[in-house]
């Protein structure tokens, strides 16, 4: 059954389409009772108004938030995604979700659907290989653009990110301070994703902190649990092997994790950076450096509407959301030899 269009409500009340238009659109003199008539007549028969074709048309923007996010899949960016929709509903904002699947190609793309739509505004978590020079005019022309997780790449925009440097080091010196010294290192893929650097730099820093020499060997990655998996399964094989992991991204621990216990192991140490459903009834439970998605996204989402608000100031900010580390028995075992 195909939906009632704006020809059809004409058609019911016996005036022209561009009567009904004028009366959906408050825009120019109509009789009360004609008025009346399309209104009862958009009722009996279902009529939508095709809002966005409206927005293009006059020049207005839609009330809509486009938001491009990396991974359906990954909880971690619902939760983000989440805490944007808390603070943009109340606004009367509709929420706008589109998954770039990590390809630049794919994120420009839904990037361009969004502008084509005239959004009211545009969050993006870039993808590794994104150049973002493309949005500069955009941004000029006010156009409020927050970037999540990660920053622009080519042009300078309000972003919004977690304390992934700093993250990372709290957790791999709270496995120094537990007595390990050979601690691998097990990250995303691809290896210039900003959030991957970050932690990995913070991995450096904290192994600096302590005075322990840096071994490439003891560095591993994975884009999904299954490589992830598979990398400690390579650590765990060295011939002098890790006494201790630090997983840099939710998949990553849980790939540590399902190798660990395939091969029996509760004698190695591990802190994952990202909180899990259930860590604390995996046995040890999961010491980890907790993010708060949600906060990234209420924070980004804020950034959005006081844009919006008449606050288009051309210099980007920046915020950065701290970390935490919850402590629950994996971080904090001895080293086994």
């Amino acid at each position: 059954m195909r939906r009632p269009t704006m020809a059809d409500v004409a058609r019911e009340v016996g005036v022209t389409a561009k009567t009904v238009s004028r009366v959906l659109n408050d825009d120019g003199p109509v009789a009360v009772e004609t008025r009346e008539r399309v209104m009862e007549a958009v009722r009996k028969l279902g009529y939508q108004p095709n809002l966005m074709a409206r927005n293009m048309r006059v020049g207005a923007r839609d009330a809509a938030i486009g938001l491009v996010i990396p991974e359906m899949g990954n909880p971690f960016f619902g939760t983000v995604a989440g805490g944007v929709e808390s603070v943009v509903r109340p606004r009367g904002l509709t929420l706008i979700v589109g998954s770039s699947s990590e390809t630049a190609e794919l994120e420009r793309s839904l990037v361009a659907t969004f502008l084509a739509r005239r959004v009211s505004g545009l969050m993006i978590v870039p993808s590794a290989a994104g150049d973002h020079r493309y949005l500069r005019a955009e941004r000029a022309a006010g156009l409020p653009i927050v970037f999540l997780d990660r920053p622009a790449v080519g042009m300078a925009a309000d972003h919004v990110v977690s304390g992934n440097r700093e993250g990372a080091r709290e957790g791999v010196a709270h496995l120094v301070a537990h007595g390990h010294r050979r601690i691998g290192f097990v990250g995303d893929l691809p290896t210039l994703l900003y959030t991957r650097r970050e932690r990995f730099q913070g991995y450096r820093d904290a192994l600096e902190a302590a005075g322990l020499p840096f071994d490439r060997a003891l560095v591993e990655s994975g884009h999904d649990q299954e490589a992830a998996s598979a990398a400690v399964v390579r650590l765990l094989d060295l011939p002098d092997p890790p006494t201790a992991l630090f997983a840099a991204n939710n998949f990553a621990s849980m790939g540590a994790i399902v190798a660990l216990a395939r091969a029996g192991r509760r004698d190695v140490a591990l802190v994952g950076f990202d909180d899990l459903p259930l860590a604390e009834v995996l046995e040890p439970p999961l010491t980890v450096v907790a993010q708060d998605p949600a906060a990234l996204g209420t924070a980004a989402a804020e950034l959005v509407l006081t844009r919006l608000d008449g606050h288009p100031s051309r210099a980007a900010r920046r915020e950065q959301i701290p970390t935490r580390l919850i402590a629950r028995g994996s971080g904090e075992l001895p080293p086994s030899r």
